[in-house]
C-alpha cells in the first residue's frame, strides 16, 4: 500500500514537473518573442525619426540653395518638429523659424486660397512677406545649423 502510494505520488509530481517545464519553456518563448517585437518596432521608430530627420536636413539645405521658398520651408520644417513632438524643445533654439511661422501657420493653400477673394489673399501675401522680410537672414541662419541637425536625448 505504502509502495502504491509512493509510485502515485512519484508520478503527479513527475506529471507536475512535465508540466511547470513545458510551461516555463512557453513562457521562454513568448519572452523572447515579446523582445523580438519591441526591437522591430524600436527599429521602425527610428528609422521615421531618421526619415524626418534628414527631411528637416534636406530642406534646410534647400532653403540655402534657393530651391524651397523661405515660407515653404518654414511650414515644413516646423510641422516635422511637431510630427516628432520636439517643437517646444528646439523652439529656443531657432526663434526666427517659429515666429516666422506664427504667422503663417494658418494661412490657406492651393484650393483654399483659391476660394479666397483677392484682397484677402493679398493681405495674407503681405503679411508672409513682411515676416520673411524681416527675418530672412536669422531663418536664413537658422536653416544652416538645421543641416546638421540632430536633436538631443530627451532624458
Amino acid at each position: 500500500m505504502t509502495t502504491a502510494l509512493i509510485a502515485i505520488a512519484f508520478i503527479i509530481i513527475t506529471a507536475l514537473t512535465g508540466y511547470a517545464t513545458v510551461l516555463l519553456l512557453k513562457l521562454r518563448k513568448q519572452s523572447i518573442q515579446r523582445k523580438k517585437h519591441q526591437q522591430e518596432l524600436k527599429d521602425i521608430n527610428q528609422a521615421r525619426l531618421d526619415e524626418h530627420l534628414n527631411s528637416i536636413r534636406y530642406i534646410a539645405t534647400a532653403m540655402l540653395e534657393e530651391r524651397c521658398e523661405l515660407s515653404e520651408g518654414v511650414m515644413r520644417i516646423a510641422k516635422l518638429f511637431s510630427i516628432l513632438s520636439i517643437s517646444e524643445q528646439v523652439e529656443p533654439q531657432y526663434p526666427a523659424i517659429f515666429k516666422h511661422f506664427e504667422v503663417i501657420q494658418d494661412h490657406p493653400i492651393m484650393a483654399q486660397r483659391k476660394k479666397l477673394e483677392k484682397q484677402q489673399r493679398m493681405k495674407l501675401d503681405f503679411a508672409r512677406m513682411r515676416s520673411e522680410a524681416e527675418l530672412e537672414a536669422d531663418i536664413l541662419e537658422e536653416a544652416k545649423q538645421l543641416t546638421s541637425f540632430t536633436p538631443s536625448p530627451l532624458h
